[in-house]
């Protein structure tokens, strides 16, 4: 469903991302992780469509997104950890907007659905000034749902959400998957990674350090046998490889 060959992105001289290959098939959840600069957000910003590429080939659904770009991204959404919102229109109506954009038959089913999972049934009325941070993430969210997208990119999805919030938002990306949609999750958030990713991608200046499920990447690495997540995580990211003592 998502697939990304020899992506490379520079910014003049700096390469943000370099050589990097892999593919996410519908149902899995990618968990995409790296300290600050990695990048993380390049790789999947270039993925959305938001930057292009200096090199490589990003295909969504077997569209290539250079070459049939409206195909591709009409299969995905992408969730940024910063919600981009009209001023103006209320929260219903930014559902709407986004259904006539992308031609959701049924938006007057979908839309009282996901104001219900979204939590935001009580505030269709209201516009974004009205709304709390958590509650402009999760109008965002639905917003990207609203047309069952088959790629489905997130950006620190659990910015801003309290405790019940983040319950609820881990059940909506796990059911998307279950659905058959193909996520990828951007999180510096170790222990969500581990509770619904099936394969992890870490990244360290702009390259992968390792891809695969958490089990596997410990496995080829007899150093990391039985460490915690984060230890396993900061030894990968150690540019001299020595790790956490």
């Amino acid at each position: 469903m998502i697939e990304v060959e020899s992506l490379e992105k520079l910014y003049g001289d700096f390469p943000a991302v370099r050589g990097l290959s892999f593919r996410v098939q519908p149902g899995e959840v990618l968990g995409l992780v790296g300290p600050n600069g990695a990048g993380k957000s390049t790789t999947i910003r270039s993925i959305a469509g938001i930057i292009i590429p200096t090199r490589g080939r990003i295909s969504i659904g077997e569209h290539d997104l250079a070459t049939d770009a409206v195909a591709a991204k009409s299969l995905l959404a992408f969730i940024p950890d910063e919600p981009h919102l009209f001023d103006y229109l209320t929260v219903e109506e930014h559902l709407r907007f986004v259904g006539r954009l992308y031609q959701v038959a049924d938006v007057d089913s979908r839309i009282p659905e996901l104001l219900e999972e979204m939590e935001l049934a009580s505030k269709r009325s209201a516009l974004p000034g009205e709304l709390s941070r958590g509650m402009k993430q999760k109008l965002a969210i639905a917003c990207g749902l609203l047309h069952h997208p088959r790629a489905l990119l997130l950006d620190e999805p659990l910015t801003g959400l309290d405790p019940v919030g983040i319950r609820r938002m881990k059940a909506t990306i796990t059911r998307r998957a279950e659905s058959g949609a193909a996520v990828i999750l951007s999180s510096h958030l170790l222990h969500l990674v581990e509770e619904i990713c099936t394969r992890v991608l870490v990244m360290r200046g702009g390259c992968a350090v390792a891809f695969g499920t958490i089990a596997d990447i410990v496995a080829s690495r007899p150093a990391l046998a039985g460490r915690r997540l984060e230890d396993v995580f900061l030894a990968l990211i150690d540019p001299t490889g020595a790790g956490p003592e």
